[in-house]
């Protein structure tokens, strides 16, 4: 069967929002903190999907009405209690968001996990735009411990589109603790992912180069995982997700990329759309019928849908599967979709990253401090580091708050990497040697053996992870921190 949702049901605001636009404006986030407004609760649970008629219990982040993730108006404060119900200690990390350092949810030093059965309080003043939250303990992002986090701004409300959020995953029916014993050929690889118990990186070969540091004829690897299905908001194409969409309707397709291991090509077939905003960044308009989105990175899209019915669909990269949704009109027929291709997606690619322009970039000036990050690592063995070492064994680097910072990212390995950096937004600057002015984002992907110039504003002063977006990449390594001198 089909789920069939409303133009109602889509729109992704509430009656408090219309109000406060009413009264000219969102109130504050602070007078409505201190007005004593109760905390959303939000819940970790476990809950049992069906992929490919098959029953399989994977995690989910939930509000009491079943509600995936969180909403926010405009000026509303991002002011939740986390409950852990899944009979394990997780951490919920707010990917997009730049909250203070403690309130990152990240498992570190400093950062106590939240218990089974223990509940946490949030709140700070929220980023707007399309971001999501997802565990950052072990590997139970895998087994879709993820949501969307939609904050809204004003000229989110005045527009007049309906709204459609979908949060892409991949399957296995495999536990994830299995899947890395695989890639790894550790027995009990799961004790050690993220917990720096993989063994040392000293005198492990890096991908493409010799020992003679020739260049070695090797091709890029793509997808460490053979996963059984891909998601949309937990569907498959068998039992896709159906939108109705006004008649002659507009639509902005917030979509989240949240697999643990895969990139995708966002092809709109027989739509058009236009990419207004990637990482809950605004961007100059850029039209198109196929976006790539790597692992954590989120797209915008703006289409107009016309009479019938128009598959969305997100193929992944060197493979024929895909996943996806359906935008129809009302009335109109829904034909099958196979969640095959005719032929395999190409790699995920720096093609768009080359044409986006910030809609509103870092102002002109000089870096105070400019960090190299070499991007370390191979298949086998299966370990992947930043500099050489692997976490927590690292040598992070320092900054101060004031500061203009470069991060200049040199991938030497022949597999891309989604690096992400918590707490800030960057703008990127730089691909390979051409110098841009590029998109602001928190997540940029640095191709196979080559390089990424992204500059920040130190603005946040914490310890803030740094890191692949590839779960088994940051398992086995693959995460540093940029440290502020005042948390060093």
């Amino acid at each position: 069967m089909t789920c069939e949702i409303d133009r109602r049901s889509l729109l992704l605001g509430s009656a408090g929002a219309a109000a406060a636009a009413c009264l000219g404006g969102a109130l504050p986030w602070a007078s409505r903190a201190m007005a004593g407004e109760a905390p959303t609760s939000l819940t970790i649970d476990k809950r049992t999907i069906e992929v490919k008629g098959r029953a399989a219990t994977a995690f989910g982040i939930r509000q009491s009405d079943g509600a995936s993730g969180l909403v926010l108006d405009p000026g509303q404060p991002f002011h939740i209690d986390l409950v852990n119900r899944i009979g394990e200690d997780t951490i919920i990390h707010w990917h997009g968001q730049k909250p203070p350092y403690l309130q990152d949810g990240v498992d570190d030093r400093n950062v106590p996990l939240i218990a089974a059965g223990k509940t946490q309080g949030y709140e700070y003043r929220p980023t707007p735009g399309t971001h999501w939250m997802h565990s950052h303990r072990g590997l139970q992002e895998q087994a879709l411990l993820a949501a969307p986090l939609i904050v809204h701004s004003a000229e989110d409300l005045a527009a007049d589109v309906q709204e459609v959020t979908v949060l892409l995953h991949d399957f296995s029916f495999r536990q994830p603790e299995e899947i890395l014993a695989g890639l790894t050929g550790v027995a009990g690889a799961h004790d050690m992912a993220g917990m720096g118990g993989m063994p040392s990186v000293a005198g492990m070969a890096h991908s493409g180069v010799g020992d003679n540091g020739m260049a070695m004829p090797m091709a890029m690897d793509l997808n460490d995982v053979g996963y059984d299905a891909f998601l949309a908001n937990d569907r498959t194409l068998d039992d896709p997700l159906v939108v109705r969409v006004e008649r002659s309707g507009r639509a902005r397709l917030r979509i989240i990329n949240g697999a643990a291991s895969s990139a995708f090509w966002i092809e709109l077939g027989g739509l058009r759309g236009t990419l207004v905003a990637v990482d809950g960044n605004p961007v100059l308009p850029v039209a198109g019928s196929s976006f790539p989105i790597a692992i954590a990175q989120r797209l915008d899209l703006i289409v107009d849908v016309p009479v019938g019915a128009f598959p969305v669909l997100a193929q992944v990269e060197g493979k024929t599967q895909r996943t996806g949704f359906i935008l129809a009109s009302p009335g109109a027929a829904i034909a099958k979709v196979a969640d095959v291709a005719a032929a395999a997606a190409a790699p995920v690619d720096l093609s768009l990253e080359a044409r986006l322009r910030a809609s509103n970039p870092l102002p002109d000036r000089a870096p105070d401090a400019v960090l190299t990050m070499a991007l370390t690592g191979s298949m086998a063995p299966y370990l992947w580091g930043i500099n050489d070492h692997l976490w927590p064994n690292v040598d992070p680097p320092v900054i101060r708050a004031g500061q203009r910072v470069v991060l200049e990212m040199q991938n030497r390995t022949m597999m891309a990497h989604p690096m992400h950096l918590h707490g800030h937004h960057f703008q990127v600057v730089g691909l390979g040697g051409t110098q841009i002015s590029g998109a602001v984002r928190d997540t940029v992907l640095v191709p196979a053996m080559g390089s990424v110039r992204v500059a920040f504003d130190a603005d946040n002063p914490g310890r803030w992870a740094f890191h692949c977006h590839n779960l088994y990449h940051m398992a086995t390594g693959m995460m540093t921190e940029v440290v502020y001198d005042t948390f060093a």
